[in-house]
Parts: C-alpha cells; sequence; structure tokens
C-alpha cells in the first residue's frame, strides 16, 4: 500500500523558515521522482520543487533562491526546506511521488502571517 505521510507545516511569520518532510512507503522510492505542490484556495495545484531520483532539482521560479528540495533515499522521504517565507507562499503543500503511476500525499498547511 502507497504512503505518502507529509509534516511539518504550520504557522510562521513572514521571513521565517519551515521544513516540510514527506515520508514514503509502498514502493521502490529510489526510481521516483518526487516532487512539492501547493494549492491556495481557490487556485491551481502548482508545482513548487522536483528532484528525480538521480537528485537532479528544478523549481518553480517564484521559490528559487528561497526553497530547497533534497531526498533521502536511505530514509524514502523528501524534504522541502523553505526560507524567508511569505505570505504568498501559505498554501497546502502536498507530496507527489511520479514514475509510471503518480501519488500523492494528503497536505500539509503552511500559513505565513504575522
Amino acid at each position: 500500500q502507497v504512503q505518502l505521510v507529509e509534516s511539518g507545516g504550520g504557522l510562521v511569520q513572514p521571513g521565517g523558515s519551515l521544513r516540510l518532510s514527506c515520508a514514503a512507503s509502498g514502493f521502490i522510492f529510489s526510481i521516483y521522482t518526487m516532487a512539492w505542490y501547493r494549492q491556495a484556495p481557490g487556485n491551481q495545484r502548482d508545482l513548487v520543487a522536483r528532484i528525480t531520483g538521480s537528485g537532479n532539482t528544478n523549481y518553480a521560479d517564484s521559490v528559487k533562491g528561497r526553497f530547497t528540495i533534497s531526498r533521502d533515499n536511505a530514509k524514502n522521504t523528501v524534504y522541502l526546506q523553505m526560507n524567508s517565507l511569505k505570505p504568498e507562499d501559505m498554501a497546502v503543500y502536498y507530496c507527489n511521488a511520479d514514475f509510471r503511476r503518480s501519488y500523492w500525499g494528503q497536505g500539509t498547511q503552511v500559513t505565513v502571517s504575522s
């Protein structure tokens, strides 16, 4: 049974940092491209960052230089380090695993507010 369990969301002030984690199970983690998406109320779900099994990354322009995606294949976990958070980063963040099928986590709320 495939599971993606996100954690690390919460309330943070503008300029602050959060680290999201996504623990995966039920599939061969190392061959999957892992990604973080986010969805704010009334908006579509957008790609934030993606990392391939070999470690190649790409980012949405809006988060370049502030967010870093990484993965630990030994722990079947993908991370999203978010620095210099802005109110416009506020959204539900979803973990995604993609190879021949695509899987989603349940999401974790990130609130950026003073």
